[in-house]
C-alpha cells in the first residue's frame, strides 16, 4: 500500500515520508506537497529508494 505520511511537529516543522513507493515514483507522488509547504531542508533516502535504482541500473547494464 502506497502512502504519504506529514507529521508537523510543535514548532511548526514539517516532515514528509513515503511508504511503498520504489526508487523516484515516491519524490514524484510527494512533490506536490513539498511546493506547498516550502523550502526542503533536507532529505532522507529509505532503502526502497536505493534497491529500486540499483535494480533498474542492473537491467540497463543487461540490455
Amino acid at each position: 500500500m502506497k502512502t504519504i505520511e506529514i507529521l508537523v511537529n510543535p514548532r511548526g516543522e514539517t516532515t514528509v515520508a513515503t511508504r511503498g513507493f520504489s526508487g523516484q515514483s515516491c519524490r514524484d507522488a510527494s512533490r506536490f506537497i513539498e511546493l506547498a509547504l516550502g523550502r526542503r531542508v533536507g532529505e532522507q533516502l529509505t532503502a526502497e529508494f536505493h534497491q529500486a535504482q540499483t535494480v533498474g541500473q542492473h537491467q540497463q547494464q543487461r540490455t
